[in-house]
């Protein structure tokens, strides 16, 4: 019996529908796969940084570690362009990056010195600076500083905080009381944080390390 156009196109359609089982499980682990290749070494250099597995060098880092890392969401802050900074982050994020951010209420000496601090850490690494952003959350800055911003830090992004919104700073940090430069991974997590205390050379270092374990940003 010969077949009608119509009913060619129907059991065409039947066909394309009628996904098997083994079908259904090899996309399953086309997809896991292709996740591991892309953010697995990240996975993993962020393992071997916070626990020494597996590196020869027993490096330790020179910032202070937030364990476990805060999220960034929860800091409910915006970029330049007021979109929330946190959805720049994470797996599904077209160009994930590292940023250095500069958190600080009233920006005093020690917050410019942190500003300075930043800056001259991304110069420094060379041919990765492109890997790395920076940013800063200031409650209020100084007439001379405002004055200055845009020869000495016009490639530092300020950030602001969503209307009406309270944020919620990872345990140990207080911006009003003491400004610090907080370390963000490429997921959007808050894990190292720096202050006055900390040298450019231990900023350095610890992001050498990371860019160097690090396929992601």
């Amino acid at each position: 019996m010969t077949m009608t156009t119509a009913e060619k196109m129907d059991q065409n359609n039947q066909e394309e529908d009628a996904v098997s089982p083994e079908q259904v499980r090899r996309g399953r682990r086309t997809a896991v796969l292709l996740f591991a290749i892309g953010f697995g070494p990240m996975i993993f250099a962020t393992i071997m940084y916070y626990t020494g597995w597996l590196n020869p060098s027993g490096h330790s880092n020179n910032g202070e570690l937030i364990q476990p890392p805060a999220p960034l969401g929860q800091m409910q802050l915006e970029g330049a362009n007021g979109k929330p900074l946190a959805d720049r982050f994470g797996p599904e994020a077209t160009d994930p990056e590292w940023m250095m951010m500069v958190v600080s209420g009233d920006c005093g000496a020690s917050c410019e010195e942190l500003l300075y601090r930043a800056r001259q850490v991304n110069i420094a690494l060379g041919k990765n600076a492109n890997r790395v952003n920076r940013s800063a959350w200031l409650g209020s800055v100084s007439e001379d500083l405002s004055a200055r911003w845009n020869d000495e830090y016009r490639s530092m992004e300020r950030l602001s905080i969503s209307g009406g919104e309270s944020p919620q700073w990872p345990a140990g940090i207080n911006p009003d009381q003491e400004p610090r430069i907080l370390l963000v991974d490429p997921f959007g997590n808050v894990i190292l944080h720096y202050g006055i205390e900390h040298s450019g050379k231990d900023m350095l270092k610890d992001l050498k390390h990371l860019l160097k374990l690090s396929q992601i940003g």
